[in-house]
């Protein structure tokens, strides 16, 4: 068996071990910490794993000359340059669908959250008053939830919110007429999803077509007191524009689970230390302003974290190693998509 030079990195404490029996034999090192900075790893690593807090870039994949592998221990792979990858041959693989489910209940929470009023329900009672006065939500019922991204994620929310008797609405760049059918959902354009949806939940990889497709003209679209979640990627909003929208009452909520800069979000040390920039500060600015706004709801980027969905995340990865060993490679994002 081919031996390789493992390195992992922000691995959950509880799952070390168990990644380290899978892959007995190879010489691996893991860390449950990101890496900040190429000088951390090991130069002669060839299979590097990561988690989306771990940017790995042109200079990193340019340092690790003995790199063959990048395993990212997630759906989306925008942290990862795949363009320096494939240009040295490097296969980049990622874990296609481990979370449908487990993403789609963490939003629609997000949703029963903001329409029940339930974190300041909760805040309140442990505060000392129990008054539901002030507190009044909606139901689901009858509004029209807005979808993008029919994928693995947003067909399991579309799913879960029949139950809800809600109006299902969704764009996707690529539709397919045959989940329409299927799932008892209208396909509509970007435009009158935009106007007509009570609920809007983003479930589209991040790329140069999606980035900031959530802006100021956008919002200007959208239908007064329309609430926004997401769970996919913090850049697929303009966190400038959000929080306009909050402020001008366009957007009456918000449920995000991922911010435009999170990996970046500035702490007292840092700014002591002056290892910040003007930039850095006013992009983590719109942020913590979302974070402490009364009318969001914000988790830290944990959509993704049951017991469940983290086994198959790291049981996928680690098939992703073994599958490059035998030279069968799956989940390349390098590569083209065969046909099934």
């Amino acid at each position: 068996m081919q031996k390789l030079n493992c390195a992992f990195y922000s691995v959950p404490a509880d799952i070390k071990s168990y990644l380290q029996s899978k892959l007995r034999g190879h010489k691996v090192t893991i860390s449950t910490k990101p890496f900040s900075g190429c000088e951390e790893i090991d130069p002669n690593v060839e299979v590097l794993g990561v988690f989306v807090d771990c940017k790995v870039d042109k200079k990193i994949i340019t340092k690790l000359k003995k790199l063959k592998l990048i395993v990212t221990m997630s759906t989306g792979y925008d942290h990862v340059d795949c363009r320096t990858a494939k240009g040295k041959k490097i296969a980049v693989c990622n874990v296609p669908t481990y979370g449908e489910n487990t993403v789609a209940q963490h939003a629609l929470a997000l949703m029963l959250a903001i329409s029940r009023k339930l974190f300041t329900s909760v805040k309140r009672v442990k505060e000392g008053t129990y008054d539901y006065h002030g507190l009044r939500g909606f139901d689901l019922k009858n509004k029209t939830i807005g979808i993008i991204g029919t994928g693995h994620i947003g067909i399991h929310l579309i799913d879960m919110l029949q139950g809800f008797d809600a109006n299902i609405i969704a764009y996707d760049a690529f539709p397919n007429k045959e989940l329409e059918k299927t799932h008892n959902f209208k396909y509509v354009s970007k435009t009158k999803l935009t106007a007509e949806s009570d609920i809007i939940s983003l479930h589209v990889p991040l790329f140069d077509s999606t980035y900031h497709m959530i802006n100021k003209t956008t919002i200007k679209k959208m239908k007064s007191g329309v609430v926004i979640i997401n769970t996919a990627r913090g850049a697929l909003i303009d966190s400038k524009a959000l929080v306009w929208g909050l402020e001008n009452k366009i957007i009456s909520s918000a449920g995000l689970d991922v911010l435009e800069e999170e990996n970046n979000l500035i702490n007292h040390e840092q700014l002591l230390t002056g290892h910040v920039s003007t930039q850095d500060i006013y992009d983590t600015l719109m942020d913590n302003i979302l974070i402490d706004h009364p009318n969001t709801i914000i988790t830290p980027h944990n959509a993704f974290n049951s017991t469940e969905a983290m086994q198959r995340i790291i049981d996928t990865t680690i098939d992703n190693i073994k599958s490059f060993i035998t030279g069968d490679i799956q989940n390349d994002i390098t590569k083209p998509k065969k046909n099934k």
